[in-house]
């Protein structure tokens, strides 16, 4: 999954494709190298961002998604926790709703039943603008792995495809360096629930404390961190380096796939 944040402050490429001719370039680029699905965003969620409005945030994504679709072979999903940008990029051509909250906002869940398409829950603990202060967990991994269970339940309970959800445990929404190293070991547990996991480890702070490396110079750090997920049983990787994490991912799936008598199948939108 390849991320185009159309945003002036995301924490990696704030500002690198806000407007609809870069943004559009960098998706095509991405799909060139790549990437299976491309989550377009309009908001940064990253700790002390500002917040966006509705109709803010839909006129950011839904000119790039109108323009995107009949230029790219691939899914394109709509990162966001709004049911009314939601709803106006699926009605523009958006496949998927990957959200941060996971339904939880007010109207999110009917409109994402309604929408029918693939969604992505995943766990934060808190609030984005304040999720950072002081994250607490007994036991993270079954934490987390609780939590997403409910809102599966939940979810399809409500009317959802169980075939049309995935999940997220969150890495750095609401996380210690501690805790995203255990949900990173723990990966398995998570991916027993059922759903595919999709993870968003690139760049991630965690990757900087760990390196001692800035934001763009955090590539090796987060290969290999995409590698430990796949191998874990992550299906889906969000990216901002997609050339390099099929390189990488491409060796994994050698690997993983060799005298097997077939390929794993892929999930797919």
């Amino acid at each position: 999954m390849g991320v185009l944040n159309v945003t002036p402050d995301s924490f990696s490429d704030g500002g690198d494709f806000f407007g609809v001719d870069r943004a559009l370039r960098r998706a095509e680029r991405m799909v060139e190298e790549g990437a299976d699905i491309l989550d377009i965003g309009g908001e940064s969620t990253q700790p002390g961002a500002a917040p966006v409005s509705g109709p803010e945030e839909i006129e950011r994504v839904v000119p790039v998604i109108e323009a995107l679709g009949p230029r790219v072979s691939v899914p394109i999903s709509i990162d966001t926790s709004k049911p009314e940008v939601m709803r106006a990029a699926v009605n523009a051509g958006a496949g998927m709703i990957n959200d941060v909250r996971a339904l939880r906002g007010p109207g999110a869940l009917e409109v994402a039943v309604e929408a029918g398409v693939p969604v992505c829950l995943m766990h934060m603990q808190g609030e984005p603008r304040t999720m950072q202060a002081a994250p607490v967990y007994r036991d993270v991994v079954s934490e987390v792995r609780d939590f997403l269970r409910r809102r599966i339940q939940v979810c399809v309970g409500a009317g959802m495809d169980p075939e049309r959800v995935l999940v997220d445990p969150g890495f750095g929404f609401g996380k210690t360096l501690a805790h995203n190293l255990a949900l990173l070991a723990g990966l398995g547990e998570l991916c027993s629930l059922g759903p595919p996991v999709l993870v968003g480890l690139s760049r991630k702070s965690m990757i900087g404390t760990l390196t001692g490396r800035s934001v763009t110079e955090r590539l090796a750090g987060s290969l290999a961190a995409a590698v430990l997920a796949v191998e874990r049983g992550v299906r889906l990787v969000r990216v901002h380096d997609v050339t390099a994490t099929v390189d990488a991912l491409r060796v994994v799936r050698a690997v993983r796939d060799f005298g097997s008598p077939a390929p794993q199948s892929e999930f797919s939108i």
